[in-house]
């Protein structure tokens, strides 16, 4: 992964221009997403600056929000254009099953770029998880009706199952994606059930330190969402740790995504951590498989890291030797 890709998995906030105008004949005929009428089979959508007006059978999906492609998929409505996030992701195995190995467009990666999206000519828009303000939102509402998340949770923290909800409830596959996570919460109990030991045990998720520094998910972070799902608490701290505080990761379990064993263990006061010494560290680094159905947490994603995920915490959490996850 490329050192501009890895500043983009850091992010917490992204940038979002206001500097790109969008040609007046790109926006004749699109109108608001709130004006008018319900067409028959049309659905509506409630958010966090009001309703959006969805018709029915959107042909051309375009994805804004960093992970919304992954919610879209698996509904099987492949989008014209997507928001390029890992480099990695036509390459992922859930991506390329529903893509037939075709991979998808993208218009596009750190900015938003109203006229590149204007260009795709989408009758849908989806920007769920991503920072949306007024202004931006109405933007991409004079280009198609746009779906953003709701009101209830803070910018890019609405959860994976309401994400897909509401983007099934949007493309018109309600049923689907409920099917959907039924099957994953499925897999979920089932990986509760055999292993109780998971319950109420802290699990710290230490994002990123390959860049030289630690920063710890919170509670509300859909990168750590399945460890929650799993029954694990998350750890006090949320945000940069200097290498001083380190005593914050040494918990029942650290997750390290971003980082090699070799990497982390170079600094003397990560490997004196007992959570380090006692062999109830995973590893995996960026470029992973895993590390990408973290970050995207889309059903099939998180049904993929469940597979990986279990048996690992399992064995981490009973004495049991933990595989290297760097290529998991």
């Amino acid at each position: 992964m490329t050192t501009s890709s890895a500043r983009r998995r850091l992010r917490i906030v992204s940038a979002v221009s206001g500097a790109v105008l969008l040609f007046a004949a790109l926006l004749v005929g699109c109108g608001s997403s709130q004006e008018g009428g319900t067409a028959e089979g049309s659905v509506k959508i409630d958010h966090k600056f009001g309703q959006t007006t969805v018709p029915a059978d959107p042909k051309r999906v375009v994805t804004v929000g960093w992970t919304d492609q992954d919610f879209v998929l698996p509904l099987g409505v492949v989008p014209v254009s997507t928001r390029e996030f890992s480099e990695n992701y036509d390459t992922l195995p859930w991506v390329e099953a529903a893509t037939n190995g075709k991979g998808l467009p993208t218009w596009g990666s750190d900015e938003i770029d109203f006229e590149a999206i204007a260009a795709q000519k989408p009758d849908l828009i989806f920007a769920i998880y991503e920072t949306i303000d007024q202004q931006t939102y109405d933007r991409l509402s004079q280009i198609a009706p746009t779906v953003i998340q709701s009101s209830e949770y803070a910018d890019e923290e609405t959860p994976w199952n309401v994400q897909l909800l509401t983007t099934g409830k949007a493309l018109g596959k309600e049923a689907q994606a409920q099917e959907l996570e039924d099957r994953v919460q499925s897999r979920i109990d089932d990986a509760r059930k055999s292993n109780p030991e998971f319950d109420g045990k802290t699990a710290v998720v230490d994002f990123g330190p390959s860049q030289g520094g630690h920063y710890l998910l919170g509670e509300n972070d859909p990168r750590r969402s399945l460890f929650t799902a799993m029954g694990f608490k998350t750890q006090d701290v949320v945000g940069d740790v200097s290498e001083e505080k380190l005593g914050l990761l040494d918990r029942d379990i650290l997750f390290v995504n971003g980082g090699s064993a070799q990497e982390l263990l170079a600094s003397p006061a990560f490997a004196r951590l007992n959570v380090v010494r006692d062999g109830r560290t995973l590893y995996t680094n960026f470029d992973s498989k895993l590390s990408d159905s973290l970050t995207y947490s889309g059903p099939d994603a998180l049904l993929y890291a469940l597979d990986i995920l279990t048996p690992q915490l399992a064995n981490a959490l009973n004495g049991r030797p933990v595989a290297d996850l760097a290529n998991a």
